[in-house]
């Protein structure tokens, strides 16, 4: 893995002596994408693990993980923006996220569209938003096998991207949140800074 890319190891559906494992050798983000699943394997684990919830995230439920999230990858809309504001100032915290972005062309992808990204930013919106650090944005790429589309789509984040950082100079947002196990290399030659993966590292997934 280049030194410009941090590794999130994907640890939903896996055991809490397999995360140990990987948190033996060194790693220290892992990610979630399950509110359940996280809540059972975060007291059990050391408290030095930066978690990274990737999933979907229903919004009642943001108030189980604000207190100790390190990163919710996966905002999707503006009612989980005000739920983590609502969330973080009564326990006066500022929380990192990354917005999602559907950059895919399967329609039950999640995330922003182009067009109102874009307005979050140019009209700093942000500003009504003082309890949320925007890190980034986050993409997930159309389940295909053609390498093409996903490095076009991956290329088309990569701009989006740039293109925020020019209307947004905050040295905060800096990362760009694409791919995982079967795609990151793709990912990365698309200038990722950071990537998701899972059975590359675990194995195949314990569904339960």
């Amino acid at each position: 893995m280049p030194d410009n890319v941090q590794l999130i190891c994907v640890s939903k559906f896996h055991s809490i002596e397999d995360i140990l494992e990987a948190y033996n050798e060194g790693q220290r983000d892992f990610g979630e994408s399950r509110v359940q699943e996280l809540l059972q394997k975060q007291p059990a684990l050391p408290q030095d693990i930066r978690w990274h919830f990737i999933g979907p995230l229903q919004t009642n439920k943001i108030k189980q993980i604000v207190p100790f999230i390190s990163m919710i990858q996966s905002i999707e809309n503006m009612r989980q923006i005000e739920e983590i504001q609502k969330c973080a100032t009564k326990i006066d915290k500022k929380i990192n996220v990354l917005l999602e972005v559907h950059i895919a062309q399967e329609k039950q992808k999640h995330g922003f569209l182009y067009e109102e990204i874009i307005d979050f930013f140019s009209n700093r919106i942000y500003e009504q938003y003082p309890n949320i650090e925007v890190c980034g944005i986050m993409t997930i790429a159309t389940l295909t096998d053609s390498e093409a589309q996903i490095s076009e789509e991956f290329a088309r984040s990569r701009d989006i991207f740039e293109k925020i950082k020019n209307i947004y100079p905050n040295p905060s947002f800096k990362e760009l949140s694409i791919g995982m196990s079967d795609d990151y290399r793709l990912a990365i030659a698309n200038g990722s800074t950071m990537v998701r993966i899972g059975s590359k590292i675990f194995g195949a997934r314990e569904y339960k």
